[in-house]
């Protein structure tokens, strides 16, 4: 079955997330839909995004959470230009690998737990959320509070290269510069004008001192724009920056930096809002042994699982926030994230599910010292 759930189309997620419930009561779990928060966006705003589906199976008083989201980027109609297909071992068809096959690998790998009688005294909670793709800013809150109730989460963004998972995320900002100067002739009465694109190249070239490439921080003007006319001193300007760190403490070190910026020509304004909507996930030693108990796990079924850091964020940035340990990556091996060529490695299905259910089990035992 084929159903396109692009994020801003809150009735094409529905239809989706209407399948998905299905499939996962199917199953045994016990599926809640959650509206969609209006708490974190900007006053007056209205939520756009569709249900968010929270499933329970098992009903002990320890909690393990498994979290995604089944939106993604692209728009309604993409099938008739990339139709689901199988060619040379590979799945290709939008959003298979970024991340519906990440939400079909954890379902199957907790219903054979589930069946299995391996849940004990405690039970899975998946959460499948509708907003990640644009900020889940109408999910945060009820991902953080999920993530309060368990001893561990287990993200299923699409893996790193080769199955590796992901003990590392970059924190991921972003920042709104204007710069207001004064209009003039640029050729009667230029002296009597305050160019604010002048006054924005200077802030761009001030906040180069913030970057830390080696160290994994960096800032990068986007977007820019500025003037209305050659001949006039522009009276406005603006630059939309990307920011990343690694770290909190390199996060809140930027975010800082970029509030405390004051104009540097005489009559013009600097305005600066914005910041790190998803902290980084740091790679704690909380995390570190989170990451050796799957490795544990799947070492004892024949599978070598590694691990790396990504450049990107997930909604396992706010998990790990919270002080929850966190594992990313554990979706499909594939590539194409966003990208035409998207698709997954069949062959690799099976024995990614097998993994999964191994590292469940592993957490689920009173004896995993976890939570």
């Amino acid at each position: 079955m084929s159903i396109e759930s692009p994020s801003d189309d809150p009735v094409a997620v529905n239809r989706c997330g209407d399948e998905l419930a299905a499939r996962l009561s199917a199953i045994g779990a016990d599926v809640t839909r959650i509206p969609p928060a209006a708490a974190l966006l900007p006053a007056g705003a209205t939520a756009k995004a569709g249900h968010h589906l929270r499933a329970r199976v098992g009903a002990g008083s320890r909690q393990i959470l498994l979290l995604g989201h089944f939106d993604t980027v692209w728009p309604i109609g993409t099938l008739a230009t990339m139709p689901i297909k199988r060619d040379g071992g590979r799945l290709h068809g939008p959003g298979v690998f970024d991340m519906k096959a990440g939400i079909g690998l954890a379902t199957l790998a907790t219903r054979v737990v589930h069946e299995a009688g391996g849940l004990g005294d405690a039970q899975i909670v998946m959460l499948w959320t509708t907003d990640e793709e644009i900020g889940s800013a109408t999910s945060r809150a009820l991902i953080e509070s999920e993530a309060s109730n368990s001893a561990a989460v287990l993200v299923f963004e699409p893996s790193l290269p080769g199955g590796a998972l992901k003990t590392s995320r970059k924190g991921v900002g972003q920042f709104e510069m204007v710069a207001k100067g004064v209009s003039a002739h640029a050729g009667l009465d230029p002296g009597k004008g305050v160019s604010a694109i002048r006054e924005l190249a200077r802030q761009l070239v001030a906040i180069e001192a913030l970057q830390d490439p080696a160290n994994g921080v960096t800032l990068t003007a986007g977007v820019m724009s500025g003037g209305t006319r050659v001949n006039v001193v522009p009276a406005d300007a603006r630059a939309t920056i990307d920011a990343r760190a690694i770290t909190r403490a390199d996060a809140e070190r930027v975010q800082r930096a970029m509030h405390a910026l004051r104009p540097q020509l005489p009559g013009a304004e600097l305005f600066v809002t914005g910041g790190f909507e998803r902290p980084p996930l740091e790679r704690t030693a909380a995390v570190v042994k989170l990451f050796e108990l799957a490795k544990a796990a799947a070492a004892e079924i024949g599978v070598a699982l590694d691990e790396g850091a990504a450049g990107g964020g997930s909604d396992g940035n706010f998990t790990a926030a919270v002080g929850i340990p966190t594992l990313d990556g554990f979706g499909a091996i594939g590539d194409g994230a966003h990208a035409m060529h998207e698709h997954v490695e069949i062959d690799a299905l099976v024995p990614r599910a097998a993994t999964i259910a191994a590292v469940l089990r592993s957490l689920l035992a009173p004896s995993s010292g976890v939570g």
